[in-house]
């Protein structure tokens, strides 16, 4: 392959997302962005399902190893991860493989980062705060229901905090999206086969040692980051702590993994529209099929 392009492949966790990026970066001389939140930080290697050392060295990464747990990151750091992996492919006239479950980093790269505005009170209820926005912002309440509680919510806070109508308030106020057109490759697996793996997977990873990865971490950062709350570590402190026994860790953990495969799958699907979707052979042939177009036109 001897242009720049970029792709994304997404899906939920354990999907094999991950080993599909890596096998096609390494047969197209392609580099990878990361885009799992945990895999940013160094020693949170097993927790994270981070690939491992020989991959890392075989094949180029950006956002994986970047910060220590109890070092600060944003949306907007992220984006100047994004940057320099487009900087290097670009310079190397290779493919950008863009994988990872955190679909919220590649949804704010899409469309923009809007600020961040302070919780206000809500003395309104969802029908109120509708009908306010029916009245004020018309473009906003044509696009929502007022069953949809969170936006709603959102659309008043930006209401209160900026005294503007939000729609226009946040048109003036987004960031700049940084990603203008992007080909998207969704695995999507049936629910019962996506348990399985992620029982394996979780079986793998207290194999591999995540109980003194996880000891290790908790000794050193006793301030306890946000990191070390996720999925995996916060099921190895109540082991650690003798609240439970390894067998309910394991099922604890498989059982957290699986609700959050869940909301990732909600989110892919209300979030991204254009995109192909299909299981891990279609979608790995779908991917072929496109890079041989691109490299064609090249």
């Amino acid at each position: 392959l001897s242009l720049f392009c970029e792709l994304a492949l997404i899906g939920t966790t354990a999907s094999g997302k991950s080993d599909l990026a890596f096998e096609l970066a390494k047969e197209f001389g392609g580099v990878i962005l990361s885009l799992d939140s945990l895999a940013l930080y160094k020693e949170i290697d097993i927790a994270s399902a981070k690939p491992k050392p020989w991959q890392l060295e075989a094949v180029r990464h950006f956002g994986v190893d970047e910060i220590y747990p109890d070092e600060e990151f944003s949306v907007g750091a992220f984006f100047e991860i994004y940057k320099n992996a487009k900087e290097f492919a670009r310079s190397q006239g290779c493919l950008l493989i863009i994988t990872g479950g955190s679909g919220f980093y590649l949804k704010a790269m899409l469309s923009g980062l809007a600020p961040d505005v302070p919780k206000c009170e809500l003395n309104l209820s969802n029908e109120e705060i509708y009908e306010l926005a029916l009245q004020n912002d018309p473009e906003f309440a044509s696009k929502f229901s007022q069953n949809d509680s969170y936006r709603l919510e959102k659309w008043y806070q930006i209401y209160k905090f900026s005294g503007q109508i939000p729609s226009i308030w946040l048109k003036q106020n987004t960031k700049e999206s940084v990603i203008k057109e992007l080909a998207i490759f969704e695995i999507l697996w049936d629910k019962e086969e996506l348990r399985a793996r992620i029982a394996k997977r979780t079986k793998n990873m207290l194999d591999e040692g995540l109980i003194d990865e996880a000891k290790f971490l908790f000794d050193k950062y006793k301030s306890e980051p946000k990191p070390l709350k996720s999925i995996g570590l916060k099921e190895c402190k109540q082991f650690l702590e003798g609240e439970i026994s390894k067998s309910e860790l394991e099922t604890l953990i498989a059982t957290h993994t699986a609700q959050l495969a869940k909301r990732q799958r909600t989110f892919n699907r209300s979030q991204f529209e254009k995109k192909f979707v299909g299981d891990l052979t279609q979608t790995r042939s779908e991917i072929l099929k496109f890079l041989k177009a691109k490299f064609e036109l090249g």
